[in-house]
């Protein structure tokens, strides 16, 4: 796990995680101070949440895929994979190694976020504290599912193609599959396009694993079977994204 160690202390250097982390263990707190919400004490709350979701999305956008593409072209244009590679490390588990390093980092800002849900944002209702549990841990699950590909992605186009495209195509797919599809399903529900309707079917729902609203709103945990065809849904999402990092991965720039 050499090459985990060296990309795990890289990005500690760095500092960037401890902006992302404070960000995300403050900003709840103080957001909803400066908007409409502290008008009325019963929307602070539900500020917070939306903020500490908010907040982690935009950290990992941002700071997680820009780290993870930085990282694959770093590795392949200094030779630090080229070097590893004779060593015997194949460029298979040294996708995975800088894949868990940054991943290392990413879930402990998860936590944060479900930490400030469950303990800042929790019903007073004693009998709805099950409930929330759950729905957060549901809400946890399903974007370390969703976001751990992503890093992979945006690490193994970095390599090939440069660090932009690594960022920006992943960053570009995120956002499609977050609010993209949703604008592309009511044009269909509009007016019917087989071509549209084509895209729509093989595009990436992200949007589902959005559980903000349901925090929000307080509607209750995903049921035992919708949440298992969700952790079905995603993880076969996972495999083709695995499978396409590992085809555009690279340890040199002459592999």
């Amino acid at each position: 796990m050499r090459l985990f160690k060296l990309t795990f202390a890289t990005i500690f250097l760095r500092k960037a995680w401890a902006i992302s982390l404070f960000a995300i263990l403050v900003l709840p707190f103080v957001l909803p101070l400066i908007s409409s919400a502290s008008e009325k004490p019963v929307l602070v709350q539900p500020a917070r949440i939306q903020a500490a979701w908010g907040t982690l999305l935009v950290c990992t956008m941002f700071w997680g895929f820009f780290a993870a593409a930085r990282l694959g072209e770093s590795n392949t244009r200094s030779g630090t994979g080229e070097y590893f590679r004779t060593t015997g490390l194949s460029a298979t588990r040294q996708l995975f190694e800088i894949w868990l390093a940054l991943f290392a980092y990413i879930v402990p800002l998860a936590f944060a976020a479900t930490g400030v849900c469950l303990f800042a944002a929790m019903p007073s209702d004693p009998a709805e504290h099950a409930m929330w549990r759950t729905l957060n841990f549901q809400y946890l699950t399903l974007f370390l599912l969703v976001v751990a590909p992503l890093l992979a992605l945006a690490c193994a186009l970095a390599s090939r193609f440069g660090g932009i495209t690594g960022f920006g195509v992943t960053f570009f797919i995120t956002v499609y599959g977050l609010y993209g599809v949703g604008y592309l399903d009511n044009m269909l529900k509009l007016e019917a396009n087989s071509a549209l309707q084509a895209l729509w079917l093989y595009s990436p729902q992200y949007r589902f694993a959005d559980l903000t609203q349901r925090l929000y709103f307080k509607t209750g945990a995903l049921s035992g079977e919708v949440f298992s065809n969700m952790i079905l849904y995603f993880t076969a999402i996972l495999a083709v994204n695995t499978g396409i990092s590992r085809l555009c991965f690279r340890t040199s720039a002459s592999a």
